[in-house]
């Protein structure tokens, strides 16, 4: 496995396993089967339902806790410092842990300065290790990270070969804040990365998939990779990565598939906050 460093030390790894549409009955035996394979950081969040899953599956797998790294995220619903501070306490209750390893804000709604008050007395206190943000656009996160005292350690963006998160890379250098991708093959509108021909291609010098090669793309950059996969045999070929790296040329050639850099869901759409806050706010 190779790893970043956090602006506070902390390191997390470049490779994790997302929980995300994981259903809660399937969510155990996913984690499971996710840590058998060597994944030790798994991404959750409380408006996956499903925390309890990964809360049963570490401490039914004998890891130590200090080998894993959790990473859950508040929801809109549970915006505000005091609501946030309940949703952190549950959210810690439901992993079965004392601490999470990264705690991120999920959605850029809501009183988001207040549940970042509730995050840094949680990270001050010892209760999180690392804290950040999730879908925090260009112009958002700049304007957020210029108001609060601890800065975004990291920022989960949808960020694969076809939404390469480029613009947004000189503000997130400004704070030392490193990109986590969600849907690094793909996800909601950017498909065509795992049947990608230039993938196929540059993976056949390495005997490589095309996944393999685009998450392989992602740790290069240092950017966190945390794909999705209800399939060990899956989960597998996703964590073989790190035996094998692409040249210069290799990431050059990759760089031109870039389609919609900001990521193929419009965060900053009215209609689309409209929907958000008035459905799940």
């Amino acid at each position: 496995m190779e790893y970043i460093k956090l602006t506070n030390g902390v390191k997390m790894p470049l490779l994790g396993y997302g929980v995300f549409r994981v259903s809660p009955e399937e969510c155990e035996r996913c984690v499971s089967d996710a840590l058998k394979v060597g994944y030790r950081l798994i991404d959750t969040a409380q408006a996956y339902a499903n925390e309890e899953g990964v809360g049963r599956a570490w401490r039914k797998s004998g890891i130590p806790r200090n080998e894993l790294f959790l990473v859950t995220k508040v929801w809109i619903s549970n915006s505000g410092e005091e609501k946030a501070a309940a949703s952190i306490a549950e959210s810690l209750r439901k992993l079965d842990t004392d601490y999470i390893d990264l705690l991120l804000i999920h959605q850029a709604y809501g009183d988001v300065f207040g549940t970042w008050r509730a995050m840094e007395k949680a990270y001050k206190a010892g209760k999180v290790r690392a804290i950040g943000v999730s879908n925090f656009q260009a112009g958002r996160f700049f304007d957020f990270a210029h108001f609060v005292d601890v800065k975004p350690m990291v920022n989960q963006l949808q960020c694969n070969a076809l939404a390469q998160q480029n613009d947004i890379q000189p503000i997130l250098q400004e704070t030392d804040t490193k990109t986590m991708a969600w849907g690094p093959l793909g996800g909601q509108g950017a498909d065509g990365i795992v049947k990608s021909e230039l993938l196929a291609k540059i993976g056949q010098k390495y005997g490589k998939s095309a996944a393999q090669v685009a998450l392989r793309w992602l740790t290069q950059r240092d950017i966190v990779a945390i794909p999705k996969s209800s399939h060990a045999e899956r989960m597998q070929q996703n964590f073989d990565i790190f035996d094998f790296t692409l040249t210069q040329e290799d990431m050059d050639k990759i760089a031109t598939m870039n389609q919609e850099d900001a990521g193929f869901v419009k965060f900053t759409d009215p209609e689309f906050v409209k929907y958000l806050i008035e459905n799940y706010g």
